[in-house]
């Protein structure tokens, strides 16, 4: 079974993870709507991307009781 031969200290053992935090995104503002977006990705509040509408969206869905059962 390995067992370490010395202690790692506290902080040679912190030192190790100082590379482990996460990172906070960075959105974009689109240039459509004004939202904020993930870099390189379709904007999801107007589905555009690259100053083009690349994903249609709909403004509201209307689901009748008879047609969800």
């Amino acid at each position: 079974m390995a067992v370490p031969q010395n202690k790692i200290s506290k902080s040679r053992r912190n030192n190790r993870r100082a590379h482990d935090a996460l990172v906070a995104g960075n959105p974009n503002e689109c240039p459509n709507c004004g939202e904020l977006k993930r870099p390189h990705h379709v904007c999801a509040a107007c589905g555009h991307y690259d100053d083009r509408e690349v994903v249609a969206m709909v403004d509201e869905v209307d689901l009748d009781e008879e047609d969800a059962a």
